[in-house]
This record gives C-alpha cells, structure tokens and sequence, in this order.
C-alpha cells in the first residue's frame, strides 16, 4: 500500500522582542502529528536577544525545517509575515504567532478539515491564556462560515487559527496592507472577493494574553476597527458605527 503523500504547510511567524516565549512556540509546531512542514521566523530587529536565543534552539534541536529570516531593519508585522508567504515552499500558509501556542494535533486536524471541504481559507477555535501559556477555560467558539458582511461584524478571525491554500489563493493576494490590524485587512480583502472561510470550531489553539494592560489593548482595538471601517474598506460614518456596535457586542462576548 502506497503511503499518502500530504501537502507541505508553511507556517509564518513574525519574530520581534519575543526572547521569553519563542522556545515554546517553536516546541509546539515541533510536536505536531502533522510532519510536512516549513516555518518561517522572520526576524524583525529584536533588540532582547530573541535571534540568538532562536539560533541556539535551531543548533541544539538540529531542526532543519525551521528557517530564521532576517528583516534588515524593523518593518512591522505585516512586512514580515509578508516577506514569510514570499519564501514559503508549502501549498499551504498557516500562521502562529511567536507567543501563542497550537494543540499537537492543529496542523492534522485543519488541513484534513480543509481538504474534506476543499476549502480556500480557514480558521478554528481558541482558548485565551495567561502570561505563562495557560488555558483561562475560556474557549471562542467560531461559526461554521463567515462571508464579508458577516466579517464586518465579527473579527472571531484569530491570526495563529487561520490556514490558506495558495492553490486556489495565489500568494500574491496573500500579502497584507501596512496597517494596523494588517491581518483583519486581509481577511476581509479576501472575503470580500466573494471567498467564504470556514470554520472548525475546536479548541486548538491558545492565545496568549501579555504585556500591556487589558484597558489599554482595548482602547487601541477600538481605534483599530474604526479605522479599519473607514480607511481600508472607505464605509461612512454611519455605516462605520453600524458596524462597529455588532463588532463591540461580539467581542466583549469573547471575553467574558
């Protein structure tokens, strides 16, 4: 019996001022079921000593599926998980960010999700978590599709859940605008082309909550999803406040 051969999966991940938590990401895509992937950590001028901290893991562990890539000087999230899908090699663009945490059985999961729909875009479930990679037991459970105009509404789309096939999405489409919130940018440029994501609503990954306080990061969401509204999709103002009141009511729900 001839074995199956599986797709690769590019995983991007932008690297920046994450010396504390990069071993334990890098451990959890190294612990997948799923074995035929790539990733791609795009270093984005660190300054906490997070590429020798990287470079010491790739020496002891021997990985040779983890590349480190070196931005020449600090671009941006958006620039970096860009110039990740430009160097990729895989049919498959998945992305986690450097601090959160993917279950062991993610990658199998999606991608076998993914091809039993033959899916273009998709997103899973996740659980937040403290600083130190604990699950708080609260899950965000996601809906079976999203169009645009559901999108508009409701930002469930987490970054380190979402997998694209570069098959039926060319890569060129895949690159996010510089902007903040750059990743929602893309979700819904791609939605709004007419694409639906679907949604595997299992717990599969952890987002890591760190750093600056809770009030603060939601004062800057709420400046983000405004200007998302009005600048990158052009809605006016009332249709922009339309909007936002679903997006609020939805994201407090996550949270609470």
């Amino acid at each position: 019996m001839v074995e199956e051969k599986r797709p690769v999966v590019s995983i991007v991940t932008p690297v920046y001022n994450v010396k504390k938590f990069i071993r334990e990401t890098m451990d959890c895509v190294r612990a997948q079921t799923f074995e035929a992937w790539e990733m791609l950590l795009v270093e984005d001028g660190s300054t906490d000593g997070t590429p020798e901290e990287t470079q010491r893991y790739l020496d002891e562990t021997g990985e040779s599926r983890i590349r480190l890539i070196r931005q020449e000087d600090n671009g941006g999230a958006a620039r970096a998980r860009n110039r990740g899908v430009k160097e990729s090699r895989g049919r498959f663009i998945a992305y986690v960010d450097a601090d959160d945490l993917w279950e062991p059985d993610k990658l199998n999961r999606q991608l076998r999700f993914m091809e039993e729909r033959k899916a273009a875009f998709s997103f899973t479930g996740y659980e937040f978590a403290d600083e130190n990679g604990k699950g708080t037991g609260k899950v965000v459970k996601v809906p079976e599709t999203i169009n645009y105009k559901e999108a508009l509404k409701n930002t469930t789309i987490f970054t380190s859940t979402v997998m694209f096939d570069s098959e039926q999405i060319p890569k060129e489409e895949l690159m996010m605008p510089e902007i903040k919130s750059e990743d929602t940018a893309l979700w819904w440029k791609v939605l709004r082309s007419g694409r639906v994501a679907y949604g595997l609503n299992e717990n599969l990954v952890k987002y890591r909550r760190a750093g600056k306080s809770l009030s603060s990061n939601k004062l800057e969401a709420i400046r983000r999803i405004w200007n998302l509204y009005r600048k990158a999709e052009g809605m006016s103002i009332l249709s922009s406040c339309w909007h936002f009141c679903f997006w609020a009511i939805r994201a407090v729900k996550r949270r609470v």
